[in-house]
């Protein structure tokens, strides 16, 4: 069975072909700028290289088009036909209360999908249109739609709901979901099979640090709570992101600069986290290089970066009572062994001890702790796609029988 997995963005589309034989990768690739002036394809090519396209992509119709005919195209493809594609699967941000789970796509899918786009305007609209146009350019083709908040949908209600009047939320559905849900199932339990131990018996917390960032608490192979809350804006500071702040912050910030809603959410969302404390990037990379050059803003944003994921930690093992692994994935979490190391420092009377030599690593599979380590801190890289790959291909072939 040949599986595209498709993540489409409010002005972007990331593709991935899987032979689900052997969970191989035919083909993947990005296209960047739908809509806008400017826009291309980024291939990678079979030889690890990548090639960038420059093609007009007015809208996601024309933007999934040419992501088919490229995988139809000699040069850029593997498949002969489109038919090759038994399956598309759609990472989906935001399934609200609505779906807890992957899901066949049907009328009704989409409606319900449609109707939560004021939880997530940007995501969901981008995503809705990425269906429509796999619907209208290969029809009759299974779509199933994985949503990034269902792998959360096991917390209870007094870890979800906010302390507001509860009309809110049965009225519109004000709630914490938390994201980066296919992320946080696929390393919880990968890093089980990883150590040889049994999800059900284990208290974990998946640390999901890259320019968004989460961390969930994981009991028992079922998520208990996770920092992200209504939207990616709560939680841990991240890129460009605040994470948590005082709402009575923001309604002074808004008075004081005469911003409006949509304007403080997207100074919130786009120009503050990192980002904002340094003026300079909200690139980690490039806050580290910074802050080894004596740059002090630098400084204190990792300390600020790195002390708000060790909170996390220390709160979710509270609720856990206890936890027995801590993992480490997404871009900043696999590749900057000092925010790990420094997010890790301080938690000895939980167990944990470090091994520097086996932290100093970057995007592998590895143990960092040390032998006589009471909790295992390991880094396991994180694949969402596979994880959309196979809800695929286990809905549409339970579908046949």
């Amino acid at each position: 069975m040949k599986i595209l997995v498709l993540n489409c963005g409010s002005s972007s589309i990331k593709y991935k072909l899987y032979d689900m034989t052997d969970e191989s990768v035919l083909a993947q690739g990005g296209a960047e700028r739908i809509g806008l002036d400017e826009a291309f394809v980024k291939v990678t090519m079979k030889d690890g290289s990548k090639e960038k396209i420059m093609h007009d992509m007015p809208s996601h119709k024309e933007g999934v088009k040419f992501v088919l005919d490229l995988l139809v195209d000699p040069k850029y493809g593997c498949l002969k036909s489109l038919d090759e594609i038994d399956a598309v699967g759609h990472r989906i941000v935001q399934g609200g209360d609505l779906f807890e789970k992957s899901c066949i796509v049907t009328p009704e899918v989409e409606k319900g999908i449609e109707s939560l786009i004021d939880l997530a305007p940007v995501h969901n609209k981008g995503h809705l249109a990425g269906l429509r146009a796999v619907d209208a350019l290969m029809p009759g083709t299974p779509q199933v739609t994985v949503f990034d908040n269902a792998f959360h949908s096991t917390m209870p209600p007094y870890a979800y709901l906010y302390a507001v009047p509860y009309e809110f939320y049965t009225k519109w559905h004000v709630r914490r979901y938390g994201f980066h849900g296919t992320s946080h199932r696929y390393v919880s339990q990968r890093v089980c099979e990883f150590l040889g131990v049994d999800i059900k018996t284990q208290k974990i917390i998946t640390c999901h640090i890259g320019n968004g960032a989460s961390v969930a608490a994981v009991k028992y192979g079922k998520v208990i709570d996770t920092s992200m809350g209504l939207t990616p804006l709560a939680g841990l500071m991240m890129g460009s992101r605040s994470g948590d702040i005082d709402p009575s912050a923001v309604t002074y910030l808004m008075q004081k600069t005469g911003m409006g809603p949509q304007e403080m959410a997207d100074f919130l969302n786009k120009q503050s986290g990192v980002l904002g404390i340094t003026g300079i990037s909200s690139d980690m990379r490039e806050i580290e290089n910074a802050d080894n050059e004596g740059n002090e803003r630098a400084h204190l944003a990792l300390q600020m970066y790195n002390y708000r994921i060790k909170k996390y930690i220390g709160a979710y093992a509270a609720a856990m009572n206890g936890v027995d692994i801590i993992v480490w994935t997404a871009g900043v979490g696999e590749n900057q062994e000092g925010v790990r190391w420094d997010a890790c420092s301080g938690l000895e009377y939980l167990g944990v001890k470090m091994d520097k030599e086996r932290n100093h690593v970057r995007s592998k599979e590895q143990i960092l702790s040390a032998d006589d380590s009471k909790v295992k801190v390991v880094m396991i890289p994180t694949d969402e796609e596979i994880v959309i790959a196979r809800d695929t291909r286990d809905l549409v072939e339970a579908q046949k029988k």
